[in-house]
């Protein structure tokens, strides 16, 4: 894959900068398709009357032979890496460090704990409930041992909430007269956590 992944770029770049220095030229005529092999690139076809000249066409070294009696590799689809909607949160609140904290609000300039925790999952697609006791029994039950970057963390019977960032810590709207900031996940009495 890497390989059709490189050659498709260099075909790309070799046209594109053909085209950008004025090395490529195209006569007036029918646009009919010729074929045309780059060594080392691939063959491809360009409108009648484009031509590369010789420069353009040995930018790039012939690939290495396949051994003989190899079967060549299938090609493996692409995939765009995927993000995780939990992974969005952390994202989404870590865009806020150093907010207000102001009891009430749910963004998005201020917050209080659990509008941080809502305003957070509804920028990655996902709807929490408004209030820290209410985040503290939806979801799924997690052990505080088993925390994911995500995972929603309730403090001192269920009146304050975080999100779990990873490395023992979570990101919260804290108190009034404090931002919205990092903190250890034990630097606060702990409730449970729960997974969405």
């Amino acid at each position: 894959m890497a390989s059709q992944i490189s050659k498709r770029t260099v075909r790309r770049a070799v046209v594109a900068g053909a085209l950008a220095l004025g090395a490529v030229t195209v006569s007036a005529g029918p646009a009919l398709a010729e074929p045309i092999t780059i060594p080392g690139v691939g063959s491809f076809e360009l409108p009648a009357g484009v031509t590369l000249p010789p420069e353009v066409t040995n930018l790039v070294p012939p690939a290495p032979p396949a051994p003989q009696g190899a079967a060549p590799a299938p090609a493996a689809p692409f995939s765009a890496p995927v993000t995780s909607v939990a992974q969005r949160a952390v994202d989404a609140a870590h865009t806020k460090l150093g907010a207000p904290y102001v009891y009430g609000a749910a963004g998005p300039d201020a917050f209080d704990c659990s509008g941080l925790v809502q305003w957070a999952y509804k920028q990655a697609g996902l709807n929490l409930p408004r209030t820290s006791y209410e985040q503290a029994s939806a979801g799924r039950a997690v052990d505080v041992s088993a925390l994911q970057p995500g995972d929603v963390v309730s403090f001192y019977g269920g009146s304050h909430s975080g999100i779990y960032i990873g490395n023992g810590n979570v990101i919260h709207a804290s108190t009034s007269g404090q931002p919205v900031k990092v903190a250890p996940v034990n630097s606060m009495p702990v409730d449970g956590a729960r997974r969405y």
